[in-house]
């Protein structure tokens, strides 16, 4: 019989990433509404170490699958360790990240265990004894309740929007052999490119600031930059911007970009268009600026001014200035 809340911990170049503690803290909510212990799977190369992490929010065990050929990230060798120890092990609920490369392991997960898989979820909850996962629909403009008759009941959990809670635990490690070698693996990681700038990951960030085609080319950003370093931000754009070639990919968020749930949300010169809604839409707190008093941002906005964005933005961050000093 199926039994107990597992997970799939993130890690990059040796660390946890934030979305891992965020997955432990909601597995460990389930786990004890449902009498269950939480379980997660670490997957790399020089990772043991890495367990007594998870033990402090709440997992129970940590299976640690540690070898050279998961030292860079290849869909065929993670799916294959994960699912090796869930089929050996029979969990209820599986959860992973709804990151970027969450989104490419849980989606061959759940082929590979023949189970369904609720995606991009921003709530979990139980009822008589089943895994039900919230997650928006029709680029947010509802919101689905999933069930998934099979085992595991798997979950990817949108980053940053559930909240981190300490809850120690034994994180007792226990080491298995994933049996995965190179000649497994038939994608091989040739170059790993890393972003050298030193920005904040978009979809861990608390605070971001986005522009959009108001800010008329690549050089009205400068101003949102300085806003974002006084903010601890990141700088995010709308899809009209980065096609515009204004900025680089990596910021953009949308429905065909990063889907992001910081605290605070700053729309600069953006229209509101749906698929840049359905991206920053769970937002704790949004604010707009935005010369279109019929802009649709101020629908979604809790905050709004209607004013030129150049003249608004440097006067914010005179004031933050003052607010830091």
């Amino acid at each position: 019989m199926a039994k107990g809340v597992w997970m799939v911990a993130e890690q990059r170049d040796g660390a946890l990433r934030k979305v891992s503690f965020e997955i432990a803290s909601a597995a460990r909510k389930l786990a004890d509404e449902l009498g269950d212990e939480v379980c997660a799977v670490v997957i790399g190369s020089g990772v043991e170490g890495l367990a007594p992490e998870l033990g402090k929010y709440g997992v129970d065990k940590v299976y640690v699958a540690d070898a050279p050929v998961f030292a860079n990230y290849t869909t065929d060798a993670y799916a294959a360790a994960v699912a090796k120890v869930v089929k050996e092990n029979d969990p209820a609920i599986l959860l992973c990240a709804a990151s970027v490369l969450g989104k490419d392991l849980s989606s061959r997960l759940a082929g590979t265990l023949a189970t369904g898989l609720a995606a991009d979820c921003t709530e979990l909850k139980i009822a008589d004894g089943k895994l039900i996962a919230v997650r928006p629909m029709y680029a947010g403009k509802c919101f689905g309740q999933v069930v998934t008759s099979s085992f595991p009941q798997m979950a990817s959990l949108r980053p940053n929007v559930f909240p981190v809670k300490e809850n120690a635990k034994a994180g007792a490690v226990v080491k298995f052999d994933a049996g995965v070698s190179d000649a497994d693996v038939k994608a091989k990681t040739v170059e790993v490119q890393k972003d050298a700038s030193g920005k904040m990951e978009l979809t861990e960030a608390d605070v971001i600031v986005s522009g959009g085609r108001g800010m008329k080319g690549p050089e009205g950003y400068a101003i949102l930059e300085e806003l974002a370093g006084l903010l601890r931000a990141a700088v995010g754009a709308s899809r009209a911007s980065v096609d515009a070639g204004w900025r680089p990919q990596s910021d953009q968020v949308g429905q065909t970009g990063k889907v992001v749930s910081p605290n605070l949300y700053i729309a600069c010169g953006i229209s509101g268009a749906i698929q840049h809604l359905a991206g920053m839409s769970s937002s704790k707190y949004i604010v707009a600026i935005n010369k279109d008093a019929e802009a649709p941002i101020f629908a979604k906005a809790d905050y709004g001014i209607v004013d030129d964005l150049f003249k608004v933005v440097p006067e914010v961050t005179k004031e933050v200035k003052k607010i830091l000093s």
